[in-house]
Parts: C-alpha cells; sequence; structure tokens
C-alpha cells in the first residue's frame, strides 16, 4: 500500500470511530428517553453527558489515528486534530448564525470546539506509549509468545 494511503486511511479512520460513535450514543440517548425530543428541550446535564462521550470518543479517534499511521503517529493525530478543531469551529459559527437557542447553550458548542485537541492529543499519546511498550517488548522477546526454540 502506498504511504500517502495509509496515511489517508488513518486520518479518515479515526474521523470515522469519533463522528460514528457519536451518532450512534446520540441515536441510542434519544431511543432510550435519556435525551427529549422535540419540543422539549435538553437539560444543561444532559448536554454535559453529550459532551462528555464526545471527548471520550474524540480520544479513542485519535488512538485509532496514531494506531493505524504507517509513521509519525503523532503527526497523523494532529492532522485529526486540525480536522475537529475546524469542524469545532465551524459549529460555533453556526451557532452564532443560526441563532443559538435552538441549537443548545453557547458554552455546549464553545466545549465541542475546545476538547478537539486535548482529546485527540491523548488518544495519540495513549497509541504511541502502547507502540513503545509493544517495540520494548519485542526487542527483549519478552512479548508472551514462546519462540522455536522454547515450543519443541
Amino acid at each position: 500500500m502506498k504511504p500517502w494511503l495509509a496515511s489517508t486511511g488513518a486520518v479518515i479512520a479515526g474521523f470515522l470511530v469519533t463522528a460514528l460513535a457519536s451518532i450512534a450514543a446520540d441515536a441510542l440517548m434519544y431511543s432510550t428517553g435519556i435525551f427529549p425530543h422535540s419540543p422539549q428541550s435538553m437539560t444543561a446535564t444532559l448536554f454535559a453527558m453529550a459532551a462528555a462521550y464526545r471527548a471520550l470518543f474524540t480520544v479513542a479517534g485519535g488512538y485509532v489515528t496514531a494506531r493505524l499511521a504507517p509513521d509519525r503517529p503523532m503527526r497523523h493525530a494532529w492532522i485529526l486534530a486540525a480536522i475537529g478543531q475546524a469542524a469545532g469551529i465551524a459549529g460555533v459559527v453556526a451557532w452564532y448564525v443560526i441563532g443559538g437557542a435552538e441549537l443548545g447553550p453557547a458554552w455546549y458548542a464553545i466545549v465541542i470546539a475546545l476538547e478537539a485537541v486535548p482529546c485527540v492529543w491523548i488518544g495519540g499519546r495513549l497509541a504511541t506509549a502502547r507502540r513503545s511498550l509493544a517495540d520494548a517488548l519485542d526487542a527483549r522477546g519478552a512479548t508472551g509468545k514462546p519462540s522455536a526454540a522454547t515450543s519443541g
């Protein structure tokens, strides 16, 4: 596989993990009645819950991107973070242009924009730490798998 294709795929995979998990969680929250349907509006607590699970999914997206990256995993995570930051800023702009209250509280739009970079960074760091540990174990032959010499 061409390196640019693997790199692009790693970033897209991280984005999809974040987006699809968020959409699925929202659907679950609505279908179970945790989130109210229109015309009822969500409480601040429910918006905080949504921001929290989106943060977790964003960490997961950063992790997936860094794990799938063919090289320089944190560079790939930073690219995903930039995409997430741009999407978050677009959400804040939409909040002000469309008329805010219809979309929820301003703090929610701002939190979503602000959490993109640190959450992707955390996911990327978790993945690189795991990679480093795996590389160290492989170098020492301590993977837990029996070697050809000892499995006979």
